[in-house]
């Protein structure tokens, strides 16, 4: 009996041992799959605060509330399912389609650059124009919801990506724990953006000095933050996009422009030896941003030539 029980211990431990080291592999794999999905994030933490332009500051945090559950939702019941039966029956569809997100993350890029260039719609002035209703939230949100829905759709894709090679079990715990965590952190800080002008105009009032030059420094870095935010996340659809259509270059053998990039970053490392891999990192990721303007400009010239006619 008690070699028995020993026995049994044993084969305890080393379950938990093998648990222990299937949770740590999930653990890294999703922090892998969240680090290449940033691009995006980064985007959709950019896009979200202009749907609470317009309404009362007592219906933001729900409305963002609204949004994160539709967010949450849209991950969980649709893409997630989705993503587990691509992977399953069709995993040589995912590099494809991978590279197709990536065209319509450079189009974005690049529609949104054109806008800058030739001036796109105030939204704050639009925001002026709206007024506090439950027709008015209803819109936001399910507008929202609907922006959400691509962008999270490329979350998971990349997050996929990413895993496609490990178990589906797998896969399907590090897409769970992916959707969890970009959810909370992006609407988290969306969160935070949307009142940070309350928050600096209450410490404004405070009888402390130190709270009172702070809440001033919050509320005129506001619109600073917003526009540094729409500045990175454009640079980041750019760099993800474009990176993942050099990416997919590289997986189907057209490898002259993957190449190429690789051959400059390398170059550029030798001649920065005590930093190369910062500066083989940022030249990669410049060249996937150069390829993603190139792929979004042709792809918006080609939009708006049907437009015309």
């Amino acid at each position: 009996m008690p070699s028995g029980l020993i026995a049994l211990l044993d084969d305890v431990a080393g379950i938990a041992k093998l648990t222990a080291s299937s949770l740590d592999d999930v653990a890294a794999a999703a922090g892998k799959a969240g680090s290449k999905a940033a691009g995006v994030v980064i985007d959709d933490t950019a896009v979200t605060p202009r749907y609470v332009m317009g309404l009362t500051p007592d219906r933001e945090l729900p409305i963002i509330w609204k949004i994160a559950k539709g967010s949450l939702r849209n991950k969980l019941l649709f893409l997630l399912p989705a993503a587990l039966v691509l992977s399953a029956l069709a995993p040589w569809l995912l590099p494809p389609l991978l590279m197709l997100g990536g065209a319509f993350l450079c189009f974005e890029a690049a529609e949104k650059l054109l806008e800058a260039v030739q001036g796109g719609h105030d939204l704050a002035e639009e925001a002026l124009e709206t007024h506090s209703s439950k027709e008015l939230e209803d819109q936001k949100v399910s507008g929202a919801i609907r922006t959400d829905f691509i962008l999270s759709g490329e979350i998971m894709a990349i997050a996929l990506g990413t895993v496609a090679a490990e178990p589906i079990w797998e896969q399907a715990i590090v897409l769970i724990v992916v959707a969890f965590l970009i959810t909370a952190g992006v609407y988290g800080v969306v969160g935070f953006i949307v009142k940070m002008d309350d928050i600096g105009l209450h410490l404004a009032e405070r009888r402390s000095a130190g709270a009172r030059v702070l809440g001033r420094a919050m509320v005129k870095a506001m619109p600073v933050l917003m526009r540094i935010l729409g500045v990175v996340g454009t640079a980041a659809m750019l760099w993800v996009g474009g990176g993942l259509i050099v990416h997919g270059l590289h997986e189907f053998h057209w490898d002259l422009i993957p190449g190429a990039i690789h051959h400059v970053a390398e170059a550029a490392g030798r001649g920065l030896p005590a930093i190369a891999p910062a500066v083989e990192w940022v030249v990669n990721a410049a060249g996937a941003a150069i390829v993603g303007l190139v792929v979004g400009g042709i792809v918006v010239a080609v939009l708006h030539l049907f437009k015309k006619h």
